[in-house]
């Protein structure tokens, strides 16, 4: 179902594709560079969309998904906000049902794309480049590190930077039921060394990896088979064109609402964290009405990077994420226990390998506590985000060898993350343990990171920081989830009309307000976990899909096997 193209062809309507280099372009995605095996279907990128004006705005938008879509999120939200009183115990009783019955399925899951991950870069179909082989990256090192970074952790590091370590280490210290592995009891430094390893487990490959199967799908239907940048184009290879109809309108349905429900979940966290933090510093109240009013506003400022586009908007403002968050890991090993952040930066990640065929164990966990509320629930989270997270570092990845971006993906963020984890986690664990302070083990999850930070020089000012850090990674994944969902719900095109991604954007906002109103933080893990679940299953059908598109590519410097 493939042609084998060297040069791209001139027929835009057999591609799927028109000519970048003309002011025309229908759809945003260039042509392959070079030899490519492009998918012989006579769709039309867009062909099915409804494009019309009103109230002189101009619309562009797959009519079946985005109207399916958009009246059943309209419809959540409604409910949710009219039925406040009955939606909590629902939503808390979800999420207690999947984590306790699938904890196995998540976990089973983020092996398999781990080690499909790994496959793929060291087998020669890492060769293969995302657009041609002639295509060369869009972005630099710099912007795409900083892209990719700020899209796919974002307000969780903020969030979970000092809580989850710290967590972890006061159950394993007492061996609690909740404790990770069963604990370390009355063992310090097994302890730390365990809190940290579980830590960095959460939040390093298993998620980049589940992120990296969708984003190379995707890159590779779209750069190099002229698919539509869409979820339904990564089955193009198992059902051929009935992606065009149901099937695909089915996958690129559950694609939305799993965007939108992951983001949600990050949203809320970040509103809770912001509103607790100002009121923890100045006083301001701490209510649903606070955070409700603190979603609106930042949603409105997402509102302004939207307009500004990818490059002037979502890449600057993804630039000054990466150059706070860097000035407040320097100044977290500078003034904390410097010399034990140096050291036990690489014994956590020789701890994170030792620990992790046992974290990563599917069956016959003895520490269930731990595996359902933790590591289940941020598997489905991961999972959720993947439609987001994947199809923007496809949209911005376009250039790279399969090789080069899998490693990058999967090392460079991991390596990072250990660090931040080591500072902020070390730093408060040591507070306790040196000083026998014991706020931050006493505070609330939202405010952990705050009452650290207070002990430390410039307390205020390094909490103004992490406030602001919170609201730029609050803006940036609004503004990269608007562009991700607004490309599905566009029928696969790249350049739709910005008013839809301002509805999508104000969507977003008012789907984190609906949950936090409802259910609160275990609202938000609710629907997390119940929209990642079903996505699981497209993520797995997804891993034979890559694999065969890729073997279908011409190798350079290599023979076909």
């Amino acid at each position: 179902m493939t042609t084998t193209s060297d040069h791209p062809p001139s027929d835009s309507h057999a591609s799927g594709r028109s000519d970048p280099e003309t002011s025309g372009n229908a759809d945003g995605i260039r042509k392959p560079e070079g030899a490519t095996n492009l998918a012989d279907t006579d769709y039309i990128i867009g062909q099915d969309n409804i494009e019309t004006e009103a109230f002189g705005l101009r619309f562009d938008l797959h009519g079946k998904v985005f109207t399916i879509s958009a009246l059943v999120v309209l419809a959540f939200v409604f409910v949710m906000l009219s039925l406040q009183d009955h939606v909590e115990p629902l939503l808390n009783g979800v999420r207690n049902y999947l984590t306790g019955n699938l904890t196995w399925f998540f976990l089973l899951a983020g092996n398999v794309f781990l080690l499909l991950c790994i496959g793929l870069a060291l087998s020669p179909l890492g060769r293969i480049r995302l657009g041609g082989p002639d295509a060369r990256p869009d972005h630099g090192y710099l912007g795409w590190f900083s892209m990719l970074f700020a899209a796919g952790m974002g307000i969780g590091l903020v969030f979970y930077g000092v809580s989850e370590p710290m967590t972890h280490f006061a159950a394993s210290l007492e061996g609690s039921a909740a404790a990770p592995l069963a604990g370390a009891p009355g063992d310090e430094q097994g302890a730390i060394s365990l809190a940290l390893a579980s830590t960095i487990f959460h939040w390093t490959m298993h998620a980049w990896a589940a992120y990296s199967v969708v984003a190379l799908a995707l890159a590779l239907f779209a750069y190099n088979k002229g698919l539509p940048l869409t979820i339904r184009s990564i089955f193009y290879p198992l059902i051929g064109d009935r992606i065009w109809g149901w099937p695909g309108h089915v996958v690129d349905i559950l694609a939305v609402f799993s965007t939108l429900f992951g983001l949600a979940t990050s949203l809320g966290y970040g509103a809770s964290q912001a509103t607790a933090g100002l009121h923890y510093l100045f006083g301001t109240p701490d209510n649903s009405l606070s955070m409700v009013l603190l979603v609106m506003t930042i949603t409105g400022i997402a509102l302004f990077s939207v307009l500004a586009g990818l490059d002037k908007g979502i890449q600057r403002l993804s630039m000054l994420n990466m150059g706070l968050a860097l000035i407040l890991l320097v100044f977290m090993i500078s003034v904390g226990p410097t010399l034990t952040i140096l050291t036990d930066y690489f014994r956590n990640l020789g701890a994170y390998v030792e620990h992790l065929p046992a974290l990563s164990m599917p069956f016959g966990r003895e520490d269930e506590s731990f595996s359902q509320g933790w590591t289940a629930f941020y598997w489905a989270w991961w999972f959720s985000w993947t439609p987001f997270v994947g199809m923007f570092l496809a949209r911005v990845s376009r250039g790279r060898t399969v090789r080069e971006f899998l490693f990058s993906v999967l090392l460079v963020p991991t390596l990072v993350t250990a660090l931040w984890m080591t500072a902020f986690g070390e730093t408060a664990i040591y507070q306790q343990l040196i000083t026998g302070f014991q706020g931050v083990q006493e505070a609330a999850l939202e405010i952990k990171l705050f009452v650290m930070l207070d002990q430390l020089p410039l307390a205020t000012l390094t909490s103004v920081v992490g406030i602001v850090l919170v609201i730029v990674f609050f803006v940036t994944s609004s503004d990269s989830g608007s562009l991700v969902i607004d490309s599905i719900t566009a029928g696969g095109k790249v350049d739709a009309p910005t008013s839809q991604r301002v509805f999508w954007c104000l969507i977003e906002g008012a789907i984190a307000i609906a949950l936090l109103l409802g259910g609160g933080l275990g609202g938000l893990q609710a629907a997390a976990i119940s929209t990642g679940l079903p996505f699981t299953v497209v993520l797995l059908i997804a891993c034979y899909a890559v694999v065969k598109g890729l073997m279908s590519e011409p190798r350079p410097a290599s023979k076909r096997g």
